[in-house]
Protein backbone atom coordinates (compact mmCIF):
# COMPACT_ATOMS: atom_id res chain seq x y z
CA UNK A 1 0.00 0.00 0.00
CA UNK A 2 2.82 2.35 0.89
CA UNK A 3 4.57 1.70 -2.42
CA UNK A 4 1.30 2.05 -4.33
CA UNK A 5 0.59 5.39 -2.64
CA UNK A 6 3.69 6.87 -4.23
CA UNK A 7 2.82 5.89 -7.81
CA UNK A 8 1.77 8.66 -10.22
CA UNK A 9 -1.53 6.86 -10.82
CA UNK A 10 -2.36 6.88 -7.12
CA UNK A 11 -1.72 10.60 -6.98
CA UNK A 12 -4.53 11.03 -9.53
CA UNK A 13 -7.07 9.27 -7.32
CA UNK A 14 -9.25 12.33 -6.67
CA UNK A 15 -9.46 13.07 -10.40
CA UNK A 16 -10.57 9.52 -11.12
CA UNK A 17 -13.08 9.83 -8.29
CA UNK A 18 -14.42 13.05 -9.84
CA UNK A 19 -14.86 11.31 -13.22
CA UNK A 20 -16.55 8.27 -11.68
CA UNK A 21 -19.08 10.35 -9.77
CA UNK A 22 -19.92 12.68 -12.67
CA UNK A 23 -20.15 9.87 -15.22
CA UNK A 24 -22.07 7.25 -13.22
CA UNK A 25 -24.30 9.25 -10.89
CA UNK A 26 -27.11 11.80 -11.10
CA UNK A 27 -30.28 12.65 -9.16
CA UNK A 28 -31.74 9.20 -9.88
CA UNK A 29 -28.61 7.04 -9.82
CA UNK A 30 -26.02 6.70 -7.07
CA UNK A 31 -22.93 4.67 -6.16
CA UNK A 32 -22.28 3.09 -2.78
CA UNK A 33 -18.83 3.26 -1.23
CA UNK A 34 -18.11 -0.38 -2.28
CA UNK A 35 -19.15 0.58 -5.84
CA UNK A 36 -16.72 3.50 -5.82
CA UNK A 37 -13.88 1.40 -4.43
CA UNK A 38 -14.52 -1.26 -7.08
CA UNK A 39 -14.49 1.26 -9.94
CA UNK A 40 -11.27 2.83 -8.65
CA UNK A 41 -9.67 -0.61 -8.44
CA UNK A 42 -10.70 -1.22 -12.07
CA UNK A 43 -8.62 1.87 -12.88
CA UNK A 44 -5.63 0.45 -10.97
CA UNK A 45 -6.13 2.63 -7.89
CA UNK A 46 -6.55 1.33 -4.35
CA UNK A 47 -8.46 3.41 -1.80
CA UNK A 48 -9.55 3.11 1.82
CA UNK A 49 -12.97 4.28 2.98
CA UNK A 50 -11.61 6.97 5.30
CA UNK A 51 -9.47 8.50 2.55
CA UNK A 52 -12.43 8.47 0.15
CA UNK A 53 -14.63 10.26 2.68
CA UNK A 54 -11.98 12.98 2.81
CA UNK A 55 -11.70 13.08 -1.01
CA UNK A 56 -15.48 13.41 -1.41
CA UNK A 57 -15.53 16.25 1.09
CA UNK A 58 -12.69 17.92 -0.85
CA UNK A 59 -14.74 17.64 -4.06
CA UNK A 60 -17.67 19.26 -2.26
CA UNK A 61 -15.43 22.13 -1.22
CA UNK A 62 -14.31 22.41 -4.86
CA UNK A 63 -17.96 22.91 -5.86
CA UNK A 64 -19.19 19.46 -6.91
CA UNK A 65 -22.76 19.07 -5.62
CA UNK A 66 -22.58 15.61 -4.02
CA UNK A 67 -25.30 14.31 -1.74
CA UNK A 68 -25.29 11.05 0.18
CA UNK A 69 -27.69 9.03 2.24
CA UNK A 70 -27.17 7.80 5.75
CA UNK A 71 -25.77 4.49 6.95
CA UNK A 72 -23.06 2.13 5.82
CA UNK A 73 -24.70 1.36 2.45
CA UNK A 74 -25.58 4.96 1.62
CA UNK A 75 -24.95 5.97 -1.97
CA UNK A 76 -23.37 9.11 -3.37
CA UNK A 77 -24.68 11.10 -6.33
CA UNK A 78 -23.96 14.33 -8.16
CA UNK A 79 -27.30 16.16 -8.22
CA UNK A 80 -26.54 19.39 -10.09
CA UNK A 81 -24.16 20.39 -12.88
CA UNK A 82 -23.16 23.33 -15.02
CA UNK A 83 -25.79 22.22 -17.57
CA UNK A 84 -29.12 20.76 -16.46
CA UNK A 85 -30.62 17.90 -18.48
CA UNK A 86 -33.36 20.03 -20.17
CA UNK A 87 -30.65 22.44 -21.37
CA UNK A 88 -28.60 19.59 -22.81
CA UNK A 89 -31.69 18.25 -24.56
CA UNK A 90 -32.16 21.65 -26.22
CA UNK A 91 -28.53 21.63 -27.40
CA UNK A 92 -28.82 18.06 -28.68
CA UNK A 93 -32.03 18.95 -30.57
CA UNK A 94 -30.35 21.97 -32.15
CA UNK A 95 -27.36 19.90 -33.24
CA UNK A 96 -29.42 17.05 -34.65
CA UNK A 97 -31.76 19.33 -36.61
CA UNK A 98 -29.05 21.62 -37.96
CA UNK A 99 -28.75 21.25 -41.73
CA UNK A 100 -25.30 22.80 -41.97
CA UNK A 101 -23.82 19.98 -39.86
CA UNK A 102 -23.07 16.69 -41.56
CA UNK A 103 -24.60 13.55 -40.08
CA UNK A 104 -21.16 12.41 -38.91
CA UNK A 105 -20.45 15.72 -37.14
CA UNK A 106 -23.93 15.79 -35.58
CA UNK A 107 -23.34 12.39 -34.02
CA UNK A 108 -19.90 13.43 -32.77
CA UNK A 109 -21.23 16.60 -31.15
CA UNK A 110 -24.15 14.80 -29.51
CA UNK A 111 -21.68 12.31 -28.04
CA UNK A 112 -19.67 15.22 -26.61
CA UNK A 113 -22.81 16.86 -25.22
CA UNK A 114 -23.55 13.54 -23.52
CA UNK A 115 -20.29 13.84 -21.60
CA UNK A 116 -21.71 16.89 -19.81
CA UNK A 117 -24.17 14.66 -17.94
CA UNK A 118 -24.22 11.17 -16.47
CA UNK A 119 -24.10 8.09 -18.67
CA UNK A 120 -27.74 7.40 -17.75
CA UNK A 121 -28.87 10.86 -18.85
CA UNK A 122 -26.78 10.61 -22.02
CA UNK A 123 -28.96 7.66 -23.07
CA UNK A 124 -31.98 9.96 -22.84
CA UNK A 125 -30.28 12.46 -25.16
CA UNK A 126 -29.64 9.71 -27.68
CA UNK A 127 -33.21 8.42 -27.51
CA UNK A 128 -34.79 11.83 -28.09
CA UNK A 129 -32.75 12.90 -31.12
CA UNK A 130 -32.85 11.43 -34.60
CA UNK A 131 -30.15 12.20 -37.14
CA UNK A 132 -30.10 9.41 -39.71
CA UNK A 133 -31.94 10.24 -42.93
CA UNK A 134 -32.34 13.97 -42.27
CA UNK A 135 -31.28 16.50 -44.88
CA UNK A 136 -27.72 17.34 -43.84
CA UNK A 137 -24.72 19.16 -45.28
CA UNK A 138 -22.26 17.20 -47.43
CA UNK A 139 -19.18 19.37 -46.87
CA UNK A 140 -17.06 17.84 -44.07
CA UNK A 141 -14.54 20.70 -44.38
CA UNK A 142 -17.09 23.21 -43.08
CA UNK A 143 -15.57 23.36 -39.59
CA UNK A 144 -12.08 24.00 -40.95
CA UNK A 145 -13.50 26.77 -43.14
CA UNK A 146 -15.25 28.43 -40.19
CA UNK A 147 -12.05 28.34 -38.17
CA UNK A 148 -10.07 29.93 -41.01
CA UNK A 149 -12.72 32.65 -41.49
CA UNK A 150 -12.76 33.49 -37.79
CA UNK A 151 -8.96 33.65 -37.79
CA UNK A 152 -8.99 36.08 -40.72
CA UNK A 153 -11.63 38.28 -39.06
CA UNK A 154 -9.73 38.45 -35.77
CA UNK A 155 -6.40 39.15 -37.49
CA UNK A 156 -7.82 41.67 -39.99
CA UNK A 157 -6.79 39.70 -43.10
CA UNK A 158 -8.37 38.62 -46.36
CA UNK A 159 -9.25 35.08 -47.41
CA UNK A 160 -9.30 33.24 -50.71
CA UNK A 161 -11.37 30.18 -51.63
CA UNK A 162 -13.10 28.19 -54.36
CA UNK A 163 -16.89 28.48 -54.60
CA UNK A 164 -19.01 25.68 -56.03
CA UNK A 165 -22.52 24.43 -56.79
CA UNK A 166 -23.77 20.88 -57.30
CA UNK A 167 -24.96 19.62 -60.70
CA UNK A 168 -27.73 17.05 -61.26
CA UNK A 169 -25.21 14.26 -60.71
CA UNK A 170 -24.26 15.78 -57.31
CA UNK A 171 -20.81 16.66 -58.63
CA UNK A 172 -19.16 19.94 -57.71
CA UNK A 173 -19.07 22.62 -60.38
CA UNK A 174 -16.80 25.56 -59.55
CA UNK A 175 -18.13 28.95 -60.55
CA UNK A 176 -14.77 30.56 -61.32
CA UNK A 177 -11.19 30.76 -60.14
CA UNK A 178 -10.27 31.41 -56.52
CA UNK A 179 -12.18 34.31 -55.03
CA UNK A 180 -10.63 36.89 -52.75
CA UNK A 181 -12.75 38.33 -49.98
CA UNK A 182 -12.49 40.50 -46.89
CA UNK A 183 -14.59 38.64 -44.29
CA UNK A 184 -16.72 40.79 -41.99
CA UNK A 185 -19.13 38.49 -40.17
CA UNK A 186 -20.45 34.94 -40.02
CA UNK A 187 -24.25 34.75 -39.88
CA UNK A 188 -26.60 31.88 -39.05
CA UNK A 189 -29.75 32.16 -41.18
CA UNK A 190 -32.37 29.65 -42.29
CA UNK A 191 -30.32 26.76 -40.80
CA UNK A 192 -27.23 27.67 -42.81
CA UNK A 193 -23.98 29.56 -42.17
CA UNK A 194 -23.23 32.55 -44.39
CA UNK A 195 -20.20 34.76 -44.67
CA UNK A 196 -20.80 38.47 -45.23
CA UNK A 197 -17.77 40.00 -46.86
CA UNK A 198 -16.34 42.30 -49.51
CA UNK A 199 -15.91 40.56 -52.88
CA UNK A 200 -12.78 42.15 -54.31
CA UNK A 201 -13.52 41.19 -57.93
CA UNK A 202 -17.08 42.52 -57.90
CA UNK A 203 -16.10 45.39 -55.60
CA UNK A 204 -19.23 44.90 -53.52
CA UNK A 205 -20.41 43.43 -50.25
CA UNK A 206 -21.99 40.03 -50.81
CA UNK A 207 -22.90 36.78 -49.04
CA UNK A 208 -21.37 33.34 -49.42
CA UNK A 209 -22.73 29.98 -48.25
CA UNK A 210 -19.94 28.64 -46.04
CA UNK A 211 -20.75 25.02 -46.90
CA UNK A 212 -20.17 25.89 -50.58
CA UNK A 213 -16.71 27.30 -49.90
CA UNK A 214 -13.66 25.10 -50.34
CA UNK A 215 -9.96 25.39 -49.47
CA UNK A 216 -10.41 28.59 -47.46
CA UNK A 217 -6.98 30.18 -47.00
CA UNK A 218 -6.05 33.13 -44.80
CA UNK A 219 -3.98 35.47 -46.97
CA UNK A 220 -1.26 37.76 -45.68
CA UNK A 221 -3.09 40.77 -47.10
CA UNK A 222 -4.72 43.46 -44.99
CA UNK A 223 -8.51 43.39 -44.96
CA UNK A 224 -10.55 46.35 -46.15
CA UNK A 225 -12.51 48.16 -43.42
CA UNK A 226 -16.29 48.24 -43.59
CA UNK A 227 -17.46 50.99 -45.97
CA UNK A 228 -18.43 54.27 -44.33
CA UNK A 229 -22.08 54.30 -43.34
CA UNK A 230 -22.49 50.53 -43.63
CA UNK A 231 -24.62 49.15 -40.78
CA UNK A 232 -24.55 45.39 -40.41
CA UNK A 233 -27.87 45.28 -38.53
CA UNK A 234 -29.66 47.18 -41.32
CA UNK A 235 -28.02 45.01 -43.97
CA UNK A 236 -29.22 41.82 -42.29
CA UNK A 237 -32.69 43.25 -41.71
CA UNK A 238 -33.11 43.99 -45.43
CA UNK A 239 -32.08 40.52 -46.54
CA UNK A 240 -34.37 37.61 -47.38
CA UNK A 241 -32.71 34.16 -47.43
CA UNK A 242 -29.33 35.91 -47.48
CA UNK A 243 -29.71 36.94 -51.14
CA UNK A 244 -27.50 39.82 -52.20
CA UNK A 245 -28.95 42.78 -54.08
CA UNK A 246 -29.69 46.47 -53.98
CA UNK A 247 -31.61 47.74 -50.96
CA UNK A 248 -34.78 49.66 -51.84
CA UNK A 249 -37.57 51.16 -49.78
CA UNK A 250 -40.96 49.57 -50.35
CA UNK A 251 -44.39 50.38 -49.00
CA UNK A 252 -46.38 47.28 -48.10
CA UNK A 253 -50.07 46.88 -47.25
CA UNK A 254 -51.06 44.09 -44.81
CA UNK A 255 -54.33 42.84 -43.39
CA UNK A 256 -54.56 43.38 -39.65
CA UNK A 257 -54.26 39.68 -38.82
CA UNK A 258 -50.66 39.72 -40.09
CA UNK A 259 -49.30 42.02 -37.36
CA UNK A 260 -47.41 39.14 -35.71
CA UNK A 261 -45.88 38.16 -39.05
CA UNK A 262 -44.64 41.72 -39.64
CA UNK A 263 -43.16 42.04 -36.16
CA UNK A 264 -41.46 38.64 -36.44
CA UNK A 265 -39.90 39.58 -39.78
CA UNK A 266 -39.13 43.28 -39.46
CA UNK A 267 -38.88 43.77 -35.70
CA UNK A 268 -40.97 45.29 -32.94
CA UNK A 269 -39.70 48.81 -33.73
CA UNK A 270 -41.34 48.75 -37.17
CA UNK A 271 -43.89 51.53 -37.46
CA UNK A 272 -47.40 50.21 -38.26
CA UNK A 273 -49.44 52.87 -40.08
CA UNK A 274 -53.27 52.42 -40.07
CA UNK A 275 -54.67 52.33 -43.61
CA UNK A 276 -58.35 51.53 -43.01
CA UNK A 277 -60.30 49.40 -40.54
CA UNK A 278 -58.86 46.16 -41.94
CA UNK A 279 -55.35 47.08 -43.13
CA UNK A 280 -52.12 48.76 -42.11
CA UNK A 281 -48.97 49.72 -44.01
CA UNK A 282 -45.24 49.71 -43.30
CA UNK A 283 -42.21 51.18 -45.03
CA UNK A 284 -39.37 48.67 -45.17
CA UNK A 285 -35.88 48.64 -46.65
CA UNK A 286 -35.42 45.29 -48.38
CA UNK A 287 -33.56 43.55 -51.19
CA UNK A 288 -36.32 43.07 -53.75
CA UNK A 289 -35.14 39.70 -55.03
CA UNK A 290 -36.92 36.38 -55.60
CA UNK A 291 -36.90 35.31 -51.90
CA UNK A 292 -38.70 38.53 -50.94
CA UNK A 293 -41.38 37.95 -53.60
CA UNK A 294 -41.70 34.34 -52.46
CA UNK A 295 -42.22 35.53 -48.89
CA UNK A 296 -45.02 37.85 -50.06
CA UNK A 297 -46.66 35.13 -52.15
CA UNK A 298 -47.29 32.83 -49.19
CA UNK A 299 -49.82 35.34 -47.82
CA UNK A 300 -51.85 35.48 -51.02
CA UNK A 301 -54.09 38.55 -51.26
CA UNK A 302 -53.39 39.60 -47.68
CA UNK A 303 -50.30 41.57 -48.73
CA UNK A 304 -49.82 44.15 -51.49
CA UNK A 305 -46.88 46.20 -52.68
CA UNK A 306 -48.03 49.84 -52.88
CA UNK A 307 -44.76 51.32 -54.12
CA UNK A 308 -42.40 51.74 -55.88
CA UNK A 309 -43.87 50.97 -59.31
CA UNK A 310 -40.82 49.12 -60.64
CA UNK A 311 -40.94 46.62 -57.75
CA UNK A 312 -44.68 46.10 -58.37
CA UNK A 313 -43.88 45.42 -62.03
CA UNK A 314 -41.17 42.91 -61.13
CA UNK A 315 -43.53 41.07 -58.79
CA UNK A 316 -46.24 40.91 -61.46
CA UNK A 317 -43.70 39.68 -63.99
CA UNK A 318 -42.64 36.87 -61.65
CA UNK A 319 -46.26 35.87 -61.05
CA UNK A 320 -46.93 35.86 -64.81
CA UNK A 321 -43.97 33.55 -65.36
CA UNK A 322 -45.25 31.19 -62.68
CA UNK A 323 -48.73 31.11 -64.24
CA UNK A 324 -47.32 30.50 -67.71
CA UNK A 325 -45.35 27.52 -66.46
CA UNK A 326 -48.48 25.73 -65.13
Amino acid sequence: MADNARTPLQRLKILYLYNILTEHTDEDHGLTMPDIISKLEACGISAARKALYEDIEALRCYGLDIVDGKGRNADYRVVSREFELPELKLLADAVSSSKFLTEKKSNQLIDKIGKLCSMHQAKQLRRQVFVSGRVKAMNEALYINIDAINTAISEGKRISFRYFDYDTNKRKRYRDKRRECTPYQLVWDDEKYYLIGYHHTREAITNFRVDRMENVTVEDIRALPLPNGFAMSEYLGSTFSMFAGEVVEVKLLFTNDLVNVVIDRFGKDTKLIPYDDEHFTINAHIKAEAPFFGWLFQFGGKVRILSPDDIIARYRDMLDKVRSSL
